[in-house]
């Protein structure tokens, strides 16, 4: 790919407002290396982005962590590749590997990790004469552990601890590799109830997840807000007969960053800066408390930040599942808004899927999106082995 660094930026940013109209009321959330909330796995992608209260599953990582003692499986590990930005460009990928391990023999807790690449491409950079100087290869990078373990035969909790790297660097001393570190809290409960003949599985999910230190592109002259991240979910799943089943599922999710104070039309240039400089220099703490109640629109503008997905699951046998989904960012805060559909197979030791994302937002750059996941059964691998 062969771009300027400005129009790589361009790009970037074309990206994350997904076609917005601009208004006045436009006041989007700003938040470095926003690929730390992107949709690793094909299973979750499939269902509109979807997994605080899911089923547990290899991918658990990314949504819940607490949801990994409830998996029978003794450990397991998943890789999953994402273009990104394909109708735009095509070396934008996100690469994702995760795996859990539970220890000992009473299956009350888990260690888990997970790896993340997200690749920005080749950029080529010119010299001040407009001639070519070097190619460039941005990145994001994260690695987290996670400890996960059952306080109640119901429910369970989890700790991750996230280093976060950040390198657009371009051979010239005014941008640095970033670096930052970053948890998450998380909690997960499972519970039967009747629904009239049949036992259905009731499942809540909470995280909060980024929770850490600002980044710095330039030396630590500045710095940006991890996109720190409230997700709430529930989940049902109902069984039809001995070999199916269907799951309904919905997800909230509010970025835990403060809202940037709209400008004055009065206001002098002095003014500005001060408002700037006043936001920026928020605490990362400091800041999710802001973002409570900070939006210049009042609690009518709160509400608009909150994004929601519904997904829905259908398994034949535990072998083969049909998937959709509806994600909805409010037009004003980044206007992602499409139907996600997906299939799986699943074996004892393997499962792979599939999501495809179809935007109803005019023009996203998202659209038509691919995910592809593959998951390993270590146990089931061992089987076959012997």
């Amino acid at each position: 790919m062969n771009r300027t660094l400005h129009s790589f930026l361009f790009s970037g940013l074309f990206a994350l407002l997904s076609n917005i109209t601009l208004a006045q009321d436009y006041n989007p959330i700003p938040v470095a290396m926003p690929s730390l909330l992107f949709a690793p796995d094909a299973r979750g992608g499939g269902m509109g982005d979807i997994g605080a209260a899911t089923m547990p599953d290899v991918y658990s990582q990314h949504w819940n962590a607490a949801k990994y003692p409830f998996i029978t499986s003794d450990a397991g590990i998943s890789f999953s590749y994402t273009p990104w930005l394909s109708k735009l460009v095509s070396d934008i990928n996100l690469l994702y590997a995760s795996g859990y391990w539970k220890p000992g023999n009473d299956n009350l807790s888990a260690i888990s990790a997970s790896l993340r690449y997200f690749s920005l491409g080749s950029i080529d950079i010119a010299d001040m004469n407009g001639e070519f100087w070097q190619s460039v290869s941005p990145h994001e990078f994260a690695l987290d552990v996670a400890y996960s373990r059952k306080l109640s035969e119901g429910f369970s909790g989890a700790v991750t601890l996230r280093y976060i790297r950040a390198d657009y660097s371009t051979g010239n001393d005014e941008t640095t590799p970033g670096n930052a570190f970053a948890a998450d809290i998380a909690g997960y409960n499972e519970s039967y109830i009747n629904l009239g003949r049949s036992e259905a599985l009731l499942g809540f999910g909470v995280t909060l997840s980024n929770i850490g230190t600002k980044i710095s592109y330039d030396g630590g002259a500045s710095s940006m807000f991890l996109p720190a991240n409230l997700r709430v979910g529930a989940s049902l799943g109902l069984p039809l007969d001995d070999k199916n089943s269907i799951s309904l599922s919905v997800d909230l999710n509010k970025l835990l960053v403060p809202t940037p104070q709209l400008p004055d039309n009065n206001e002098t240039p002095d003014e500005a800066q001060q408002r700037i400089d006043d936001y920026n220099n928020i605490s990362s703490i400091g800041g999710i408390f802001k973002s409570l109640g900070d939006a210049p629109g009042g609690f009518g503008e709160e509400m608009k930040e909150v994004i929601w997905s519904l997904g829905a699951e259908y398994t034949y046998d535990n072998q083969f599942s049909l998937r959709t989904g509806y994600y909805n960012e409010n037009e004003y805060k980044g206007n992602r808004r499409y139907f996600a559909f997906g299939a799986g197979f699943r074996m004892k030791s393997f499962q792979i899927d599939a999501a495809y994302l179809l935007s109803t937002a005019q023009s996203n750059p998202l659209d038509q999106t691919l995910r592809l996941s593959l998951g390993f059964d270590i146990e089931g691998i061992r089987n076959l082995m012997r």
